[in-house]
């Protein structure tokens, strides 16, 4: 069971990875865009800058919530291979539950943001301002499903390498 949750989120990861980069990739050319309408065009369009602030807090934030399942984030691994294997065990399960708690945390105040900011508008693109706080949301529910899968994995295989979404090799 575990083999096929993992698989899934394996799936989940790499389509926010896709997105993110995508995101990447859009931001650029709304960079470029604002940059050639400002100075050959001299009409600087005035949707680009906050556009590319909504992207970018996509882009961050499905990157770093993919970066927990692919252990990427900055961690004291000497700390944790000179640790006694029992005190590993408890150092990983105390890192995992951190994070998951941290993942549900961002779902659930990004969803309560964006609820309670969804009637006013963003000036000069006119969505709701809602949608800066959706990608919080959208990532906790990530970070604390990858954390689910760390703590199963840590609970079943023990001490098993961090799986990995695209290009890393592993699980």
């Amino acid at each position: 069971m575990l083999d096929a949750y993992s698989a899934l989120l394996k799936r989940l990861s790499t389509a926010a990875l896709w997105l993110a980069g995508s995101g990447l990739l859009t931001m650029t050319v709304l960079v470029a865009w604002q940059v050639f309408g400002r100075y050959v065009l001299n009409a600087t369009p005035t949707w680009t800058e906050p556009s590319v602030l909504l992207l970018m807090s996509w882009f961050i934030l499905l990157g770093a919530a993919v970066g927990v399942r692919d252990g990427d984030h900055m961690g004291f691994e000497v700390g944790l291979m000179l640790a006694p294997r029992p005190l590993r065990f408890l150092m990983r399960l105390t890192t995992d539950l951190v994070v998951f708690s941290f993942g549900i945390a961002m779902a659930w105040y990004g969803a309560e943001l964006a609820r309670k900011t969804w009637s006013a508008a963003m000036p000069m693109i006119g969505i709701s301002q809602g949608w800066d706080y959706v990608p919080m949301s959208a990532a906790g529910v990530l970070v604390a499903l990858f954390a689910v899968e760390k703590i199963a994995r840590l609970f079943t295989r023990g001490d098993a390498p961090e799986p990995t979404s695209v290009g890393h090799g592993g699980a």
